[in-house]
């Protein structure tokens, strides 16, 4: 079964920078639009970032649009999301999904999206 493997969270004090990195074993990753979500504690999952398959779109929420950039290396298999200025409220557990409807990006829609690993917790505390 096909899922995806998140990796690179930590903790952080506000301001600092993590960059966060996806793989997904057995899926070949240029075939997808690759989302990354977030959920914090009581709140619902929501989309951060979004790389498309079909080009070099992407999408950004308005709260890490200028800090978060999302990337992908097919060859690698790799997606990844380099989040700087790093803020309390970007604490959450981070997901990578593959967008099983759509090839281009737009605002990400959680029912179109699969493969959900397990996450990496980003803790941002002073």
């Amino acid at each position: 079964q096909v899922q995806f493997v998140e990796s690179g969270g930590g903790l952080a004090q506000p301001g600092d920078s993590l960059r966060l990195s996806c793989v997904a074993p057995g899926l070949t990753l240029g075939d997808y639009a690759i989302g990354w979500f977030r959920q914090a504690p009581g709140k619902e999952r929501e989309g951060v970032s979004c790389t498309s398959a079909a080009d070099s779109t992407t999408y950004y929420a308005d709260s890490v649009k200028g800090r978060f950039t999302i990337s992908r290396d097919n060859a690698r298999g790799t997606v990844y999301l380099q989040m700087n200025s790093l803020r309390p409220e970007d604490t959450a557990v981070y997901y990578c999904a593959a967008n099983l409807m759509r090839r281009l990006c737009q605002r990400p829609r959680i029912y179109e999206y699969d493969y959900w690993g397990q996450g990496t917790q980003v803790t941002v505390a002073s």
